[in-house]
């Protein structure tokens, strides 16, 4: 399993995260959950320390807003398998740092670079955030036309894809 790109996709609160740490555990040796959020108010400060909780003492944690490839390339032979979680929340930081739709594609593209070079396995979490009613402000709609493209680049350089329905996973890929 060394060493494969595995996309988990789902909405909100369907169990992705959950799964792709299912995923993880069967994967032996070194772990390490690569956390995009950022704590900017009470409730997401709430969820960051469940998640911690959630994981047991024997993973790493590493939080990075914005470097992620960067991050990902000085893992190399550092541990066997890395939970991104999540694509989506990464997404929205470099849209409120400025990034426009073109550097973010170029981010993603370095992204799936390093993550074909990579010698762990890589699990991605994302949220499928077009199956919903379109967004009433410009912002929110570039957010989901975004994140829809991204999840098609990430599925289409996956070795998997798996999609989670109310917590349960199905595999969509191969």
């Amino acid at each position: 399993m060394s060493g494969k790109l595995k996309l988990i996709l789902g909405g909100a609160k369907s169990g992705k995260s959950s799964f792709a740490m299912e995923l993880a555990e069967k994967i032996p040796g070194e772990k390490i959950y690569l956390a995009t959020a950022q704590a900017l108010d009470d409730e997401m400060k709430e969820k960051i320390k469940r998640h911690k909780k959630d994981r047991s003492s024997s993973w790493e944690t590493i939080e990075e807003t914005e470097e992620i490839s960067q991050i990902l390339k000085g893992l190399r032979f550092q541990c066997s398998v890395v939970v991104l979680d999540c694509i989506t929340l990464w997404l929205s930081n470099l849209l409120h740092k400025g990034y426009d739709e073109g550097e973010v594609f170029e981010i993603i593209k370095k992204f799936l670079d390093t993550a074909k070079k990579s010698d762990y396995s890589l699990l991605a979490v994302s949220n499928e955030v077009g199956m919903g009613i379109v967004p009433k402000n410009k912002l929110a709609r570039q957010f989901r036309d975004i994140a829809g493209k991204i999840n098609q680049e990430i599925a289409k350089a996956a070795d998997e894809v798996y999609f989670v329905f109310s917590g349960i996973p199905k595999k969509i890929k191969p």
